[in-house]
């Protein structure tokens, strides 16, 4: 693992797309990534299907499709395969970290040389769910024995898929495809829902309608429901200035420019802002690499988890984010303080400025009750120590 910014390497920004409260803003190459191509494999509607994390531990998830990475010399399909978008329920997807199932799926798989099937979004996911998954490492008397054994299990997370999100597919529909657009930033009235990102033009061409797909947080989903529309982008062009083609050229790159450094400065910052992101290595795939990432879990503000395929160089040749609630960012604080502390709820409450039995209620209202002992929670003194 390593830790680091997050940066749209290799992509400009081009004037967003609005529709009712959703905003699209085309993300665009000079040049693709040159050797990786994605294509999309789908899985026919039913029960939510199990996933094998690799470990021994398997969670279940609706899972729509999986993309297909091809590198090397051959990389080159002249479209992406099995992209028509199936009827099937939109319904929240619920993951959920469990020992047993069926219809098992790998999060990411070699099913041919120089060609790896992956689950999107998932393996940022899974991510999240078996962040300190273990549990206590040391038996204080404060942890019941199911926590100390099992760790988290279950571990329960809920997401909304795209098709809930109003206005969402009529946006994809409408919107207009740059040229040379490899990918999106997707905001939900004017708050980043998602970033997704692939190696080429014609990939993205065959991959725009997988965005109605996809997993999103329920704060996104009912933000559509509040907030009627976004305004506009409208570019302001100084006639004074224009007495040629020439200068309308100009003048049309100032404006683009301008609508750039406000993306990437004001309405990105969430995710392009934050500069401790862990991130964990996936599988490599010739000379490029997959990975996961992880946010530092900030209170109060923006958190996004994330994968990626990146070049040698560290440009971004993949992407997909998914931005995180704000009771989902106080499970990931409250986790990895409790595990910075070795799970030590005096010493972690003296860190986060409070009492053990306050901390006992945040752990209870994070969702975490069956992790602590009845007593520890009821009680208004401070717990004791294992003798």
């Amino acid at each position: 693992m390593n830790t680091g910014g997050f940066a749209l390497t290799g992509l400009s920004v081009r004037p967003a797309q609005v529709w009712g409260a959703i905003r699209l803003v085309p993300l665009v190459r000079h040049e693709p990534i040159a050797g990786l191509r994605l294509d999309r494999r789908v899985y026919e509607a039913g029960d939510p299907s199990i996933v094998d994390i690799g470990d021994g531990t398997t969670y279940s998830s609706f899972i729509p499709h999986a993309f297909v990475a091809s590198w090397g010399q051959g990389a080159d399909p002249a479209a992406a395969f099995g992209t028509q978008l199936q009827d099937r329920p939109a319904a929240p997807r619920r993951a959920k970290l469990q020992t047993s199932g069926r219809a098992i799926r790998r999060l990411a798989r070699r099913i041919a040389p120089g060609r790896l099937r992956f689950l999107p979004m998932h393996l940022a996911m899974e991510g999240y769910l078996a962040l300190h998954f273990g549990g206590p490492e040391t038996a204080w008397e404060e942890w019941t024995d199911s926590a100390v054994r099992h760790g988290l299990s279950p571990r329960v997370e809920e997401a909304y898929s795209g098709a809930w999100v109003r206005g969402l597919a009529d946006a994809l529909r409408v919107f207009e495809i740059h040229p040379g657009q490899c990918g999106v930033a997707l905001y939900v009235a004017d708050t980043l829902a998602s970033v997704f990102v692939v190696p080429h033009p014609a990939d993205y061409r065959a991959l725009h309608a997988t965005l109605l797909e996809d997993m999103y947080g329920e704060v996104l989903f009912h933000y559509t429901t509040y907030v009627a529309d976004v305004p506009d982008f409208t570019a302001a062009i100084d006639a004074d200035r224009v007495s040629s083609f020439a200068d309308l050229r100009r003048q049309a790159a100032v404006q683009k420019d301008d609508w750039a450094r406000f993306h990437d400065g004001s309405m990105a910052t969430g995710l392009l802002g934050e500069d401790a992101y862990t991130y964990e290595r996936v599988y490599h795939l010739g000379e490029f690499t997959l990975s996961r990432m992880l946010p530092s879990f900030r209170l109060h503000e923006e958190n996004h988890i994330g994968e990626l395929i990146s070049t040698a160089d560290g440009q971004i040749a993949y992407c997909k984010t998914f931005r995180l609630s704000a009771p989902q960012i106080r499970r990931g604080h409250l986790l990895s303080r409790l595990h910075a502390h070795n799970w030590d709820l005096l010493a972690t409450a003296k860190a986060l400025g409070t009492e053990p039995t306050q901390l006992a209620h945040r752990i209870e209202a994070a969702g975490f009750t069956g992790l602590l002992r009845h007593h520890v929670v009821t009680r208004p003194t401070r717990p004791g120590r294992p003798q």
